[in-house]
């Protein structure tokens, strides 16, 4: 009885060349010791583990980062806003402003409520409360973080009058309330 190898190439599926081929590579797999073989993989797979468990413990690390620098950010402002906000203790005139999509309410004295139109100070979020602050102070703390900014006014654009306007002859009075 023939062997395999011989059968198929009697039946032209294999031809000579492939089989010398295939007969070369089984006595070089025979030669090699079964165990070596298995270390390699298991040196491999410890060596993919390792390289794998670093990768996750540098991204962990750039999260923690972030975090840490995020609370860095919001401790500046903390602190910004609270060594500069303005004292509105008086305030009779209702300044209103939106924040998200509700409309509040602020309590200001006129002198404050005109320098807040000019864009001079500037409305700020300080957790659950507001406080006015100059318009330095509000472009630091809108380089930080621009939803802590509520409402400043931009100087140049309150002053300057489109030449189309149809109604660029009537000034709008500074104390009309809406």
């Amino acid at each position: 009885m023939a062997t395999l190898q011989e059968q198929l190439l009697k039946a032209g599926i294999v031809d000579e060349k492939k089989a010398k081929q295939l007969k070369k590579e089984k006595r070089k797999a025979a030669k090699q010791p079964k165990g070596q073989v298995q270390i390699d993989e298991s040196k491999a797979a410890a060596a993919r583990a390792l390289a794998e468990k670093a990768e996750r413990d540098r991204e962990l690390n750039r999260k923690r980062q972030a975090e840490v620098e995020k609370k860095a950010i919001q401790a500046q402002i903390t602190q910004l806003i609270s060594t500069h906000k303005l004292d509105r203790r008086g305030g009779e005139l209702s300044y209103q402003f939106v924040d998200g999509k509700k409309i509040k309410k602020l309590y200001v004295t006129n002198d404050l409520q005109t320098q807040l139109t000019r864009g001079q100070i500037a409305i700020v979020k300080q957790g659950e409360t507001y406080e006015l602050v100059p318009a330095t102070v509000a472009e630091k703390i809108k380089q930080r973080d621009e939803s802590r900014v509520l409402v400043l006014h931009d100087k140049s654009a309150s002053q300057t009058v489109d030449e189309d306007d149809p109604y660029a002859d009537y000034q709008i009075p500074d104390d009309l309330m809406w």
